[in-house]
């Protein structure tokens, strides 16, 4: 038996496998494992060469880039890695990233704080790129910021795109000078002027108005305007006895005069005639209306309102104000005046051709507090884009808003109605206790809140729906030597 057979017998024997032989079998696998190790190094080796040797038959970009159309191009893909984080990282992060601007299309404002590059705003043409749904806005700021300096220039330079502008109400003669110097008109009305207005005048006709629809218009118009007159006269409105009343004495006047005025309502109110008196009540029911209106024609408020008009409203020019500086101190007075010029504003506003016109309402916390004015500036805000007019409210703060009318009341919600039509909302500086209500207001966020007393002259947050530009308004020196309301002696603007 041989020394293989041996080993095997005792293995079968006992089950054991000899210590020889293990060491045996660990050197032939050793052997075999070091030899697939060295195949696969050789191979790989040799596939490693062959890459080398196809990445040498490559054209690879030069350091510098390709020229040409192919600059700044590359064939490798560009990937970078998913990070999330807060707003407030990111802005550290990412420090020097600028809101993009509304574009160069229209006025030149004055230069963005925040990219350094010029601000161009129009209302038309934002309406047109669907940035905002109504061509309105409104600017506050306290005395001496620069909320009037910037309103003069935004409807100056519009006059040069074939814009014009209508000033509904100039309390202080300010815009007077600018509507001279621009080949304009101001009509100025007071107690002891020339001019004379009658509330009951047809107004710019439309063009391609027929004569019937005109004469509906016309007739409209005309007791809109004396109920509004007289509610204002009244301050409440109007019975149900004292409008029929009134309705019969203007039907009366329209029909026996060539040219209908004032005096002439009052007459046929108090005397009515027979015919119109079915009941024998009519002068009654009219009593109070007829007592109202004839402080226009006899009262305090006589020479403005009695007589044929010697002015008129021509709405071709580049430039239309109304002038009440002469009477901002009278109250009724004023809101009487403007409620006719509003009757004249409408019917010039309703001409289908008479083009794109800012419509700028000055001080407009005076004019709010009456409400047949405040339902008539609804009207001209939410027909804004029917009319083709873009209306500017300015004021001081946004707590003038809530000075207007009762809590709950219909005229509050007409004035917060204003600011809800308005995208465009300009603030300049304000006082420290005024930022908690203008913040509500108008949703600032807390940086926003914070910088408003900050701002300069000149300086102002513009919000334009959702986005936020800080604005220096630039002037030229004309144009600030035009603009200037402050004292010159402390060289204050407003």
């Amino acid at each position: 038996m041989s020394r293989e057979q041996r080993v095997h017998t005792a293995t079968l024997t006992t089950g054991h496998e000899p210590g020889s032989v293990r060491r045996a079998r660990r050197r032939a696998a050793a052997t075999v494992l070091a030899r697939a190790r060295q195949d696969g190094l050789q191979a790989a080796q040799e596939r490693l060469a062959a890459d080398r040797a196809e990445s040498r038959d490559l054209q690879f970009l030069p350091r510098s880039g390709d020229h040409g159309p192919a600059a700044l191009r590359t064939p490798i893909r560009f990937r970078v890695p998913k990070h999330q984080d807060t707003s407030a990282i990111w802005g550290a992060a990412y420090p020097f990233l600028a809101e993009g601007g509304l574009g160069a299309d229209g006025v030149f404002v004055g230069r963005d704080l925040h990219s350094g590059s010029s601000f161009v705003y129009d209302p038309w043409v934002l309406y047109q790129r669907g940035l905002v749904t109504a061509p309105n806005m409104v600017v506050a700021g306290i005395v001496g910021a620069g909320k009037s300096a910037l309103a003069k220039a935004l409807y100056t330079r519009s006059l040069a795109f074939g814009r014009r502008v209508y000033i509904a109400c100039d309390p202080k003669g300010e815009h007077t000078p600018i509507a001279e110097a621009v080949g304009g008109k101001a009509i100025a009305l007071g107690p002891g002027m020339p001019a004379r207005l009658n509330p009951l005048d047809e107004g710019h006709r439309p063009s391609g108005t027929d004569d019937a629809t005109w004469h509906a218009q016309v007739t409209a118009r005309r007791r809109t305007l004396v109920g509004a007159l007289t509610e204002t006269m009244l301050d409440r409105p109007l019975h149900p006895v004292e409008h029929t009343a009134l309705d019969v004495a203007l039907d009366t006047t329209v029909r026996t005069s060539d040219v209908p005025i004032l005096p002439r309502v009052v007459h046929h109110l108090l005397a009515p005639e027979r015919a119109d008196d079915v009941d024998g009540r009519l002068a009654e029911d009219g009593r109070h209306v007829a007592h109202a209106l004839r402080r226009l024609v006899r009262g305090d408020l006589a020479g403005l309102f009695d007589g044929p008009s010697t002015v008129r409203f021509d709405p071709s020019l580049p430039m239309l104000s109304l002038d009440l500086s002469r009477v901002a101190e009278n109250n009724n007075a004023l809101s009487v005046l403007m409620t006719c010029a509003s009757a004249w504003l409408e019917a010039a506003l309703a001409d289908p051709d008479g083009g794109q016109r800012w419509v700028i309402y000055d001080e407009a916390w005076r004019l709010m507090a009456h409400p047949a004015l405040l339902r008539r500036m609804d009207a001209h805000w939410r027909l804004a884009r029917h009319y083709g007019i873009a209306n500017m409210l300015v004021f001081h703060r946004m707590s003038d808003l809530d000075n207007v009318g009762d809590a709950g009341s219909a005229q509050r919600s007409l004035a917060a109605s204003l600011l809800a039509n308005a995208e465009t909302r300009v603030i300049y500086r304000q006082e420290a206790d005024q930022l908690g209500a203008t913040a509500q207001t108008l949703g600032l966020t807390g940086t926003e809140t914070t910088l408003l007393p900050t701002l300069g002259l000149g300086q102002g947050l513009w919000r334009i729906r959702n986005r936020s530009f800080l604005v220096q308004a630039q002037l030229h020196p004309d144009e600030a030597r035009l603009f200037e309301t402050g004292t010159r002696a402390s060289g204050e603007t407003q």
